[in-house]
């Protein structure tokens, strides 16, 4: 497996675990708004785990988003200026950079492998 997808991955499963502690925190609120979705913990940085459980990952990570542009559009200035809120924003940030390398390293080593 190519080096930059284990790297990639563990960064993005580090992430995702500061994601899932800020969700909490934000989950905790006295809000009538739903909590942050939740997005599947992988298992490993592998390649099995790429196969088979990232694509359900970036469909999570997909809802997650469009959760927190929701939640910047329709809260208050005070409530995005919140710690849990901005850990949530920031994580989410983060995951999606990692997602969008993993899915370009992705793309060129398929690329590659088919030439």
């Amino acid at each position: 497996m190519d080096v930059r997808l284990v790297q990639l991955l563990a960064s993005f499963i580090r992430a995702r675990g500061e994601y899932a502690l800020a969700r909490l925190e934000c989950a905790m609120h006295d809000e009538p708004a739903p909590p942050p979705p939740v997005i599947d913990r992988l298992t490993d940085a592998g390649e099995s785990t790429l196969r088979l459980e990232w694509p359900v990952v970036e469909r999570q990570l997909e809802a997650a988003l469009a959760y927190g542009k929701l939640l910047s559009r329709t809260k208050s200035r005070a409530y995005r200026e919140d710690g849990a809120y901005r850990a949530l924003d920031r994580s989410l940030r983060e995951m999606d950079q990692y997602a969008r390398a993993i899915r370009w390293v992705l793309t060129v080593t398929e690329n590659e492998d088919a030439t």
